[in-house]
């Protein structure tokens, strides 16, 4: 629990969006590590399982929590059954990774968003992915509620004038979070 489970513990508390960009096979913890990510891009050549029933365990860094909540129960119980390994373009198709890209673009093209995502009001993105994952746990009306405060704090922030701003000037706006 202090080891194999402080990791994705800890990405689900981190503010900042996280992107795993996949490289070769994300097996067992790598795909774990993956999961724990906000989104991922993957290389064609980038290959993903969930290998622990091979080995007689179980996936014990949040595996079996995080991956029925990307790609749905039934797609996850067999990848968790079955630890085959599916390619980038299977990936892409069930929801996994969000991008694929050319091996040697991966990185570039990954941090291409990261940067489209960067230029974003840093509080607004923040309190987006905070809404985002504690609706998952909650109800519409109790997520509605949270977004009405948010909006409101970011209503009063620096971020929401600029972004106006920004946008009447055709102009990249500078925030400060």
């Amino acid at each position: 629990a202090d080891d194999i489970q402080a990791f994705p513990k800890r990405m689900a508390t981190f503010t900042k969006p996280i992107i795993a960009a996949v490289n070769g096979a994300a097996a067992g913890s790598g795909m774990d590590l993956a999961l724990a990510c906000d989104f991922r891009t993957a290389s064609k050549s980038a290959r993903f399982a969930e290998t622990y029933g091979k080995i007689g365990l179980l996936p014990g860094g949040g595996g079996a929590y995080l991956l029925p909540r990307i790609v749905g129960k039934a797609r996850a119980l067999e990848l968790l059954f079955t630890a085959d390994f599916i390619d980038a373009a299977q990936a892409l198709e069930i929801g996994l990774v969000n991008h694929v890209f050319e091996d040697a673009q991966l990185i570039a093209a990954t941090r291409k968003i990261a940067a489209r995502i960067a230029a974003m009001p840093p509080l607004s993105i923040r309190l987006i992915k905070r809404t985002v994952n504690e609706g998952l746990a909650s109800s519409l009306e109790a997520s509605l509620d949270l977004v009405s405060s948010h909006i409101a704090v970011t209503r009063s922030g620096p971020d929401h004038a600029e972004a106006i701003n920004a946008f009447r000037e055709k102009r990249q706006g500078k925030f400060v979070g």
